[in-house]
């Protein structure tokens, strides 16, 4: 049995998805906060589980019985750590063969704000006993393009990123290397730096924007305090404007930039083209 965690969340269902290619549905576990949010996954075969981070006595029994897990990091900030230890605890109990975990590049010496709880769960998963697998993930290209009305409207995109490049990748194609590894042997004990194959800069994003929409969009490079200005102008919370503020100054230094090709060679094929990722940017 393989156990997916968030399963009804952007990335889990993508992993979901893909393991349906190759897995028999009942082989599958859909572990999810509210399950008749997969609902339409139940009617597929695909075996659905409540697994509430801050509940344990449900963690332990969705993982019953699970062979490898895929841990999807939680989506609240400031709490993933402890919702993290009790996945590890509830795949410990269940004698797991595989935990793997999506973490993000190079996260023992990654120094965004992001990393600190991602790289205390890779502690605390090594720490654990339980073989593990630790799949870093680089930034999704839906980051850039979910929202591009904002730049349309007004001809530029903002930031803090100066040159430094994006090694982007889609969620689709992180969830099609996270699948891999799930249904694939070898992986114990290793880690995966994942990063798309065609790195750019925020001024190639605002200049492919631009080609694609027919509209004058440039990307102007905002110093820290000002960018923060602007997204709390926006209406965005301040700790999550920090994060982002704080996510551009590392990307000017490298931080979300890889040429390992790990992503590429775990799903054989190469990564979303800038090209394409705005292309249906453009369409939502």
């Amino acid at each position: 049995m393989i156990v997916v965690t968030g399963a009804t969340g952007k990335l889990g269902r993508l992993v979901v998805e893909q393991l349906l290619k190759t897995v028999a549905p009942g082989e599958i576990t859909a572990a999810v906060r509210t399950p008749s949010k997969a609902a339409d996954l139940a009617a597929r075969g695909v075996v659905v589980k409540e697994a509430d981070y801050t509940r344990p006595a449900t963690l332990d029994a969705a993982l019953a019985g699970a062979q490898k897990v895929l841990l999807i990091s939680s989506s609240e900030v400031g709490q993933r750590a402890s919702h993290h230890q009790s996945v590890i605890a509830a795949a410990k109990k269940a004698g797991v063969k595989l935990l793997a975990y999506t973490s993000i590049l190079r996260a023992d010496s990654n120094r965004m704000a992001l990393a600190g709880e991602h790289k205390a769960t890779e502690e605390m998963i090594k720490a654990s006993g339980v073989p593990w697998v630790m799949l870093r993930h680089g930034w999704y290209l839906e980051n850039h393009t979910e929202n591009l009305a904002p730049a349309l409207q007004y001809g530029a995109m903002m930031g803090s990123a100066g040159e430094g490049r994006f090694a982007s990748a889609s969620r689709a194609d992180f969830a099609a290397a996270d699948a891999a590894v799930l249904v694939g042997d070898g992986h114990a004990g290793k880690t995966y730096e994942l990063a798309g194959d065609h790195p750019f800069t925020m001024a190639q994003l605002a200049a492919e924007v631009a080609r694609q929409a027919g509209k004058p969009v440039v990307y102007n490079n905002l110093p820290p305090a000002e960018y923060l200005k602007v997204l709390a102008g926006a209406g965005l919370p301040g700790p999550f404007a920090e994060i982002l503020v704080d996510a551009d100054v590392h990307a000017a230094q490298g931080a979300l930039d890889d040429t390992s090709g790990s992503l590429h060679a775990l799903t054989g094929r190469s990564t979303t083209t800038l090209k394409d990722a705005v292309a249906a940017g453009l369409k939502r």
